[in-house]
């Protein structure tokens, strides 16, 4: 009877609320998008922006990646994540976020130069496109001038077969990305050879330590790697990590 009388409260239940719904009915909104014939050279102008601008958030994630530092600092992380030998701890999230944050807190003035130069003039209607895309370009190259070594640029001169650039602005821009790429990469592995090196050291002497006590049997890791979190906690080692990372781009 229970049942019974549970079952018969929920089809009121349903009814009234079919009911309730057929009295109020929900609007929908309408969204149209359409492709029409431009009238005017402004209309042109606008839709070449939106695809422009649509262009450029499709390929985001790879500027973020190899036009800043983001590249180093999630590489070195990822080595100290290795050095410590806490498999995934901390996880690839939380690794992505931090190196993330790290960029944005080391691009920030080449972020604050691009948009007083750059893209508030042209809000302003004071520059034409072209004018604000080359400027908005300057203080990304000085950057990426600053962090790539002459050997690497000289290479991709020499591989691209154009005459020896006599300054800065003769070197195009798609000849300074790679060879602002490698440096990237040859600083983060130099970096996480040298974070290795202490944790290295640990491993070696808790080896040691157990073979002269003849405790061949127990693996090395069970006692070196407390020791290697209790160490790198000591020293405070995220701090100096993100420190290094920071003061490398200066």
């Amino acid at each position: 009877m229970k049942r019974i009388v549970l079952l018969i409260v929920a089809v009121l239940l349903v009814c009234l609320a079919g009911q309730a719904l057929a009295q109020a009915p929900v609007t929908v909104p309408r969204i149209d998008l359409s492709i029409g014939q431009s009238k005017t050279p402004e209309d042109v102008s606008a839709s070449l922006q939106i695809i422009f601008v649509l262009t450029v958030l499709s390929l985001a994630p790879s500027i973020i990646m190899l036009l800043t530092g983001f590249a180093r600092i999630v590489i070195v992380l990822g080595f100290t994540r290795s050095a410590l030998g806490t498999q995934q701890i901390p996880p690839n999230s939380i690794l992505l976020g931090l190196a993330l944050f790290l960029t944005a807190f080391t691009m920030a003035p080449v972020w604050q130069e691009v948009n007083t130069q750059a893209l508030q003039p042209y809000l302003a209607h004071q520059i034409s496109y072209e004018t604000a895309l080359e400027r908005a370009t300057l203080p990304v190259r000085a950057f990426m001038f600053k962090q790539t070594r002459e050997a690497d640029l000289e290479l991709f001169v020499s591989m691209a077969r154009m005459p020896r650039p006599n300054t800065r602005a003769d070197i195009p821009t798609y000849v300074l990305v790679p060879a602002f790429i490698i440096s990237e990469l040859k600083t983060a592995f130099t970096m996480g050879f040298l974070i290795f090196i202490p944790f290295v050291v640990i491993d070696l002497v808790v080896a040691t330590v157990l073979m002269s006590m003849g405790m061949m049997m127990m693996p090395p890791v069970l006692i070196s790697l407390p020791c290697k979190i209790m160490l790198f906690v000591l020293i405070n080692g995220w701090s100096l990590i993100a420190h290094s990372l920071v003061t490398s781009f200066h």
